[in-house]
């Protein structure tokens, strides 16, 4: 018999005695609702259902970014995929939109459009199952990237993952997903051989490259389907040994630390076993006034990065210099971004983000966004907890695919630049001048790049971009989706992180 949170009850009835038939509240105004009951009847053993009011609700629910957020009566935790199947079933019988939690920190804004509907929470089904021929892996719907990590390490394995090790493994995939090791095999979603899924009306179908839904799922998945599993590619771990050099600068060194960082990206040939990485933040021991550059340089196959690519920045003049070696289960720790790490923590914050892809580094337009953003987040400023980040991955491996291969249209793109505006919420005035500061930024490195496309990594998207922007503008981008969009969810169900439409 499932769990209902009975003990939620009370705080459910007193949230809505005044008005049980409000939209709100519609079919769930009592745990004796028979459709309630009979979603109930519906799932596993192990499922379970929770209400507003309960701690089990409020854990579910509470979200990395507290910026426009979405709005749920019901959180449903399936212990099966089939829990998933009879729970968008019910969400459709009841006409309720539903959305799935897998980690929740997805920050784009089109998140708040969901209002008063059925939570599902995919933290179950978490598992990492390896082939007997150790070429594959079968991986559960929820598991996050440290748990796909760490299980494949273990077994002298290892695939692309998302970089944070608290965001979920597929959630990245889905739009994509960027990781260290591209460079050799592709993005996340290059790896999938297959999917089971549930679509909008409730069917749940295994799908691969025989499906014409397969060219969706990487780029822009979360628009077609709620992906319970998938199989995807495994490999020998090739390197065991990994080394990183975080090197912090002063503001006034900003021209010669990225230079040589256009050095290092050698026209898109970067290595694949070189990665480069920066924050601007602010640091008070380093810089009382000013945002400092914490650079990193990561090699694989190593136990000191090559002075070949350390020695030009060594001779600009760090303030610091921090060479650590270990191996890949280190990478997140290093970069900031393990579990423990401060960005992994739901602390009630604001954290949009305002994401751009780009070639290079264009040495002048750097120089004018870190004078506005020192201004903006510098001494006393709400937003001075910020971060202006700057991913270089190696892009080998995602190029070979071809540019057409998945509706991930960026391939080309060498760099991935992101200010992230944190602050602690107050009212639509703070959220605005964010959003100003913030679309200001990235604006400042459009002008300069000479694209004309303006490229945004869909899982870092604020939510004021057009689908051209997430997905590609070429008109048959744009149609193959439209097409899927009307064949697989004609109703829009999946219509709430990056719509296609």
């Amino acid at each position: 018999m499932f769990r209902l949170r009975l003990e939620a009850l009370v705080a459910v009835a007193a949230l809505i005695s005044a008005s049980c038939a409000d939209v709100l509240t519609r079919g769930l105004c009592s745990r004796d609702d028979p459709d309630v009951q009979a979603l109930g009847s519906a799932l596993s053993p192990t499922a379970e259902i929770y209400f507003p009011g309960s701690d089990e609700f409020e854990a579910a629910t509470t979200r990395w970014s507290v910026l426009e957020t979405p709005t749920v009566n019901v959180v449903v935790v399936p212990g099966t995929e089939n829990d998933v199947v009879a729970t968008v079933k019910y969400a459709n019988k009841k006409r309720l939109p539903f959305l799935v939690y897998n980690g929740v920190h997805g920050a784009i804004t089109t998140l708040g459009r969901m209002d008063s509907g059925v939570g599902i929470s995919l933290g179950k089904l978490s598992s990492v199952k390896i082939a007997g021929d150790g070429n594959t892996a079968t991986i559960g719907g929820g598991t996050f990237s440290k748990t796909v990590t760490d299980t494949l390490w273990a077994a002298g394995k290892q695939t692309v993952t998302g970089t944070c090790e608290c965001v979920s493994y597929l959630g990245p995939a889905l739009g994509g997903g960027h990781g260290w090791l591209q460079g050799h095999h592709g993005l996340v979603a290059d790896q999938l051989v297959s999917a089971r899924i549930v679509l909008a009306d409730g069917t749940l179908k295994t799908i691969d490259a025989n499906s014409d839904l397969w060219w969706a799922i990487g780029g822009a998945g979360h628009n077609f389907g709620i992906v319970t599993s998938v199989t995807t590619k495994i490999f020998d771990i090739e390197h065991r040994d990994w080394a990183i050099e975080t090197l912090i600068f002063s503001g006034d060194k900003l021209e010669a630390v990225y230079q040589a960082a256009n050095d290092l990206l050698a026209d898109g040939t970067q290595s694949a076993d070189l990665i480069n990485w920066s924050y601007w933040l602010n640091i008070p021991d380093f810089d009382p006034d000013h945002p400092v550059i914490m650079f990193y340089i990561i090699q694989q196959g190593v136990t000191a990065v090559d002075p070949t690519y350390t020695s030009p920045f060594h001779a600009i003049g760090p303030l610091s210099i921090q060479p650590q070696a270990g191996t890949y289960t280190d990478l997140a720790g290093w970069t900031g971004i393990a579990n423990t790490s401060p960005p992994c923590q739901n602390a009630g914050l604001v954290n949009p983000r305002f994401p751009i892809y780009l070639y290079e580094y264009n040495v002048a337009a750097l120089r004018t966004a870190y004078d506005t953003y020192a201004e903006a987040i510098g001494g006393s400023s709400v937003f001075n907890a910020s971060l202006f980040m700057f991913e270089g991955y190696p892009t080998e491996g995602v190029r070979a695919q071809g540019l057409e291969s998945s509706a991930f249209a960026f391939r080309d793109r060498r760099l991935l630049a992101a200010p992230l505006i944190t602050y602690s919420p107050l009212d639509a005035e703070r959220d605005a001048e964010a959003a100003r500061v913030g679309n200001q930024l990235r604006q400042i490195l459009h002008d300069a790049s000479g694209l004309q496309e303006f490229g945004v990594y869909v899982n870092y998207a604020y939510g004021d971009e057009t689908p051209e922007q997430w997905y590609g503008s070429e008109e048959w981008r744009q149609d193959r989706l439209q097409g899927l969009k009307a064949k697989y969810d004609p109703s829009g169900k999946f219509s709430f992180f990056g719509p296609v439409a």
